[in-house]
């Protein structure tokens, strides 16, 4: 009977290890994207049956989203000329507290998404005399318009989040890895369990 129950609970132990990330998985992009298509889907106030009631096409906030982001890229790239961009930097200028929040959402979406990726460079840092390590994101080679020569700045995502910091250190502490920036990301927000395989 034990050996019955201690089958059983192996079983179990590796069905949770695979059920489990999946589900978790599966219901964050499911949140995700019903979030998004619920916040901009607009057939319930477009269309109605015949009794009057608002129609829900599934789906339709996604298409919206895509549409838009479509059409702001064919409109940066071939229709917005200087002095829009201008006029658009000068409105900016006028709401701080928008500025503020569009220039750091902006800067995190480039440096993942844009021409000049910023988390491409994975480094080892020491951290102290006892010889632990941190690995990050060298994200600034060059700090002397701050009055650091020499100091690099260094990004280290927190695990199990994309929230991160990013810490000023001495350039002879940081030294480079020779693995991709996708297995140190992935090593990172997982806790140290994953990436390096």
């Amino acid at each position: 009977m034990k050996r019955v129950a201690k089958a059983l609970l192996n079983y179990f132990v590796k069905g949770l290890l695979i059920v489990v990330p999946l589900g978790v998985a599966i219901f964050l992009i499911y949140w995700g994207v019903s979030r998004i298509d619920n916040a901009l889907n607009l057939s319930t106030a477009i269309w109605t049956d015949d009794k009057g009631k608002p129609i829900y096409i599934p789906g339709l906030g996604i298409l919206n989203v895509i549409l838009i982001i479509l059409i702001a890229g064919v409109l940066v790239t071939n229709v917005i000329t200087e002095p829009i961009k201008a006029w658009f930097n000068r409105w900016l200028d006028r709401l701080p507290l928008f500025k503020f929040l569009y220039s750091s959402v902006k800067d995190l979406t480039e440096a993942f998404v844009g021409e000049e990726k910023k988390f491409n460079e994975p480094v080892l840092v020491d951290v102290n005399e006892f010889g632990l390590k941190k690995i990050g994101f060298l994200v600034k080679k060059d700090l002397s318009k701050i009055g650091l020569p020499g100091d690099v700045a260094v990004y280290f995502p927190y695990s199990y989040s994309f929230a991160g910091q990013v810490v000023i250190i001495s350039a002879d502490k940081v030294h480079p890895l020779d693995i991709s920036a996708a297995d140190a990301m992935k090593f990172m927000i997982s806790g140290g369990v994953s990436g390096l395989d």
